[in-house]
């Protein structure tokens, strides 16, 4: 088993705590494993997660609330429509009111 994969675990494991309606970023994520600077390795992560069904990725966002991962899904605006069943309002591939719905491991965990 590659590093690598150890940290995806990581990743997974934390992504399926985030709550029904509500996201968190890539770099939220590295900084609750300790691995602050490695927000990239959790979008490499996510990239992957598309064929995991336990694995919510549509919450897991840019750090300005752009859903940069929605090509990874299939459909047009999948991780739209996913984030958007769950109340989140998105307007041009960005959630509003980002503040409201993040949630932050570190102080949720």
């Amino acid at each position: 088993m590659k590093d690598s994969d150890n940290f995806f675990e990581r990743v997974y494991k934390v992504t399926r705590l985030i709550p029904y309606g509500r996201v968190t970023s890539y770099g939220e994520i590295a900084k609750y494993l300790g691995a602050a600077r490695s927000a990239r390795m959790v979008g490499w992560a996510m990239n992957k997660a598309h064929s995991l069904e336990d694995v919510p990725a549509h919450r897991v966002v840019n750090r300005k609330g752009l859903l940069t991962g929605k090509h990874h899904f299939d459909g047009t605006n999948l991780m739209q429509q996913l984030l958007e069943s769950e109340g989140i309002v998105v307007i041009d591939n960005q959630i509003q009111d980002l503040e409201k719905v993040l949630w932050i491991p570190l102080n949720e965990l």
